[in-house]
């Protein structure tokens, strides 16, 4: 099921959707959650090479940015844990989603800087403004794939014990 969670969340990153509203991020941090590290790393990196693929490479700083802050969000998953679906947990992947979309913002706009504006206080000011309005994106696509994510998962971990109880579900053929 966790992989089945993923693979239908990568599926959105290859089909048309608002600038910056992407899914890998979320992948990450669901992927860090519940799998181990090795693993979580590895479909974290499929995804996004993946549609890098399909949608197209860019720059390599930039890239190497982007595949950083892919990182932290699987570190920040790590912290989220797979334990009992809880209020304090759903705030962790709430809390998660919006750093790694601030610290995305941050790494990437800094890439950007090094590559494309004066490497001065005016050039940074200016690399960090014109990147605001794809943080929106970053933040609509980070939370929301993240807590849908998440919901899918904890919701399935609930109800499909409840349903085998309830003799709706059966295990046999």
């Amino acid at each position: 099921m966790i992989y089945l969670v993923i693979i239908l969340a990568a599926l959105t990153r290859v089909v048309p959707h608002m600038p910056n509203v992407a899914v890998v991020t979320a992948v990450a941090i669901f992927a860090g959650s519940v799998l181990p590290m090795r693993k979580a790393l590895g479909i974290t990196f499929l995804v996004r090479l993946f549609s890098d693929i399909v949608i197209g490479f860019f720059a390599w700083k930039l890239m190497v940015a982007v595949y950083a802050a892919h990182l932290l969000g699987v570190l920040f998953g790590k912290w989220i844990g797979s334990g009992k679906v809880s209020v304090a947990r759903f705030g962790k992947v709430v809390a998660s989603s919006l750093s790694t979309s601030i610290l995305f913002f941050v790494l990437t706009n800094f890439a950007l800087l090094y590559a494309e504006y004066p490497h001065t206080w005016a050039g940074i000011t200016q690399a960090y403004v014109n990147g605001l309005p794809f943080l929106r994106g970053t933040l609509l696509g980070d939370v929301g794939f993240s807590v849908s994510m998440f919901l899918v998962y904890d919701a399935a971990r609930v109800l499909i014990p409840w349903l085998k109880r309830q003799r709706v579900l059966t295990t046999s053929a």
